[in-house]
């Protein structure tokens, strides 16, 4: 058997020493001592001195409250035309089609309009309720509006005829929600 000078344990064949292997244990609790040792080293000094040497108070946030969802419930038939003034206020323009009311949950409402004569209109609407209230408006081939709408944001549509026409308003809700709607001349 071969065998190398200077090393005290002869080398047979077939064995070889195994290299060092690093143990986990080990290596968690170094990665460990370093971390804390780097917070360690963070320091924050607040100077709370500052407020007071320019003769001001440091003043806390007010709290942010989100708007009142009760605010949103429907009203009744007798509060009706007083929340329709305020929603859809008084603008320029001859009215040609208006509806307002309370729809139950699960409800759909159809309103149609008298016929239209082509040019160009306004139509706004507004709804009350938790959630949204879909709106749909169409002559007898076209959609023009097919609108989910958040109540509490009111809006404004401008719709052009082509021909002279009768609009088909749908309104429906999923939860009982008051609704209105406008179509005015522009």
């Amino acid at each position: 058997m071969p065998s190398v000078r200077g090393n005290s344990a002869p080398l047979t064949r077939g064995t070889a020493r195994a290299p060092l292997a690093p143990k986990p244990a080990a290596a968690v609790a170094l990665g460990l001592v370093l971390a804390a040792g780097a917070l360690v080293a963070c320091e924050y000094t607040y100077d709370d001195r500052a407020g007071s040497a320019q003769g001001t108070a440091t003043v806390a946030p007010a709290p942010a409250f989100t708007r009142d969802p009760l605010q949103q419930d429907p009203v009744s038939d007798a509060e009706l035309g007083d929340w329709v003034s305020r929603a859809l206020p008084d603008s320029t323009g001859p009215v040609v089609q208006s509806g307002a009311g309370l729809l139950g949950a699960g409800e759909v409402r159809n309103v149609s309009s008298p016929v239209l004569e082509t040019g160009t209109y306004i139509l706004a609407i507004a709804c009350r309720s938790q959630r949204r209230v879909t709106f749909t408006v169409r002559t007898e081939t076209l959609t023009l509006v097919d609108l989910g709408l958040r109540c509490g944001i009111n809006r404004e549509n401008v719709i052009y005829l082509s021909t002279d026409s009768v609009l088909a308003v749908r309104v429906e809700a999923r939860t009982p929600a008051n609704y209105a709607f406008r179509v005015r001349r522009l």
